[in-house]
């Protein structure tokens, strides 16, 4: 990217959140949902979610060490346990129906998988090469405020390969890092139209089931709805294959070939889809906008979770700027405590202060009689 890019990106991601119109399209990620898209809040807990909650939070905080069979066993880590929000927690036992023992099981499974597959080792040089089509775009927010994570099969510009997964991986952890304060989900945007060069756009069964175990088991509660379009019967019948993979609650957030402005602002919602925005894929200035826009987002969290105490279950709103403070409560003042004087004490006390008033009033005399 050029000095002269790098130098006004704060300026273009800006202009590019405000939607504001330009020469030619767009080709920077947007950095803020519009002003009336508005999450959905969690009800309240009960007092039995609470207790497993609280459960749940002594045991994590507890775990002498993540476990592995690949050598890299061991305490947690600063960023593991910035990790293990109060949210992260719930999503594990909503995922699990607030069976508590279950979501603790999982929650360590997650932990050893995070730290053996690499998740926070991944990085953008790495996994450039994946994305120079655009075949995964994360652009605009729907109207609940999820971020949009665009994926478009018939951009595919590589083998099969584990990187493929990992470019996943890196992307919706990119998601996460962009998501607004009151968030926890995302948009999927699938885009199955073929290229003049890719005619089947369905991955193998293989790396399908992979991925899916990947997202239901180390990102539970993260899908809110899948936007699906120009779906031949090839992949109609490869939905009929992985379906009996895909959990029941997850099948009834898929939505395909519908009127995807019903859940994305027309403005946010990119011209393939049917929307307003004029975007145009272009590597050399997207890739480091979004890798530059979600590391700035990373560390204003990672320096308000240290700020807050580094505390394990701390606030996703507090990391996000939204709550002014933390989980740890305020550090309260200790009074220093006075021992009682004794009468014995008061009267020594007594004596000492009248022999040296005594040793005073002896030496006003010797000075009077000099005088």
């Amino acid at each position: 990217m050029a000095t002269a890019d790098v130098a006004g990106l704060s300026t273009a991601l800006a202009e590019s959140s405000m939607h504001e119109k330009s020469a030619g399209p767009l080709k920077l990620p947007i950095a803020s949902p519009t002003p009336d898209s508005k999450p959905k809040a969690h009800a309240p807990l009960t007092a039995d979610q609470q207790k497993k909650y609280d459960w749940l939070l002594d045991e994590i905080k507890a775990l002498a060490e993540v476990p592995s069979t690949k050598g890299k066993a061991g305490p947690l880590s600063d960023s593991e346990k910035q990790w293990l929000t109060r949210e992260c927690l719930l999503r594990y036992l909503r995922a699990t129906k607030w069976h508590e023992k279950e979501a603790e099981k999982r929650l360590v499974r997650t932990l050893t998988w995070r730290r053996e597959y690499g998740v926070d080792d991944l990085t953008a040089d790495h996994l450039s090469p994946e994305n120079e089509t655009g075949k995964q775009i994360i652009l605009g927010y729907d109207k609940e405020g999820r971020v949009c994570h665009y994926l478009n099969p018939g951009r595919q510009n590589t083998q099969p390969s584990p990187r493929q997964v990992q470019h996943l991986v890196y992307m919706v952890e990119r998601v996460i890092d962009l998501m607004p304060a009151q968030v926890e989900t995302l948009s999927l945007m699938i885009d199955f139209k073929p290229s003049k060069t890719r005619s089947n756009t369905s991955p193998g069964i293989g790396q399908a089931r992979e991925v899916l175990d990947i997202l239901q088991n180390h990102y539970p509660e993260r899908l809110g709805r899948a936007l699906i379009i120009n779906t031949p019967w090839v992949i109609q019948g490869f939905f009929k294959l992985i379906t009996p993979f895909i959990d029941p609650h997850t099948r009834e957030k898929l939505k395909f070939n519908e009127d995807m402005k019903k859940y994305v602002p027309n403005e946010q919602l990119w011209t393939t889809f049917n929307g307003a925005l004029d975007f145009e894929y272009d590597h050399a200035v997207y890739w480091p906008a979004l890798t530059k826009l979600a590391a700035e987002r990373r560390e204003a969290r990672r320096q308000r979770w240290i700020a807050g105490g580094k505390q394990i279950g701390e606030s996703e709103d507090y990391l996000a700027g939204h709550a002014a403070s933390g989980v740890a409560p305020p550090p309260v003042e200790t009074a220093v405590a006075v021992e009682p004087v004794s009468a014995e004490t008061k009267a020594e006390e007594a004596k000492v202060d009248a022999e040296q008033a005594e040793e005073v009033k002896a030496e006003e005399s010797k000075e009077e009689e000099k005088a």
